[in-house]
């Protein structure tokens, strides 16, 4: 355990210097993409939009659920998690594994709260370097979170018909 672990009541259930290492990550891809975009002299919008907003948060969410919760996204989490079990429709219930890097990055996979945050930046990112690229991406995402509030409503409609 590093002084930091201990300090912090840490162990392999708390890798700080794993953490460390991603929340430096994050802000290093965060810090290069905003310099390059100023290298390439390309202006930020002033203000997003609150439907923009709204477009990006529901992107957010699915993107995030999609790497977290999917199960065909399992072979991306399978090196830092295991599975726990099912869930609803097709996603699943995974739980990081090992320690240090390997168990912040669970951790990290895990957690749609957590991923949210890369993928926000990532979205937003893409919003502010090509607008309409960033627009369509988003929308798409949109798209696959309505079609899934409708494959809920229609499955709970069938079981309700049944009754």
């Amino acid at each position: 355990m590093t002084d930091v672990d201990q300090r912090q009541g840490g162990g392999e259930d708390n890798p700080l210097g794993g953490y460390a290492a991603l929340a430096a990550t994050f802000a290093t891809g965060a810090g290069v993409s905003a310099a390059t975009a100023r290298r390439r002299g390309l202006r930020l919008p002033d203000t997003v939009p609150p439907w923009g907003v709204a477009l990006l948060g529901v992107a957010t969410f699915k993107a995030s659920r999609l790497v977290t919760k999917d199960k065909v996204t399992s072979f991306l989490r399978a090196p830092f998690t295991r599975r726990e079990g099912e869930g609803e429709g097709s996603e699943v219930m995974d739980a990081p594994r090992g320690t240090g890097l390997r168990r912040a990055v669970g951790d990290l996979v895990s957690c749609p709260f957590c991923t949210s945050a890369w993928v926000a930046g990532g979205l937003v990112g893409t919003y502010a370097v090509a607008p309409r690229a960033g627009r369509l991406l988003a929308a798409g995402l949109s798209a696959v979170v309505v079609s899934d509030w409708l494959q809920y409503a229609w499955t709970a409609t069938e079981q309700k018909a049944q009754e």
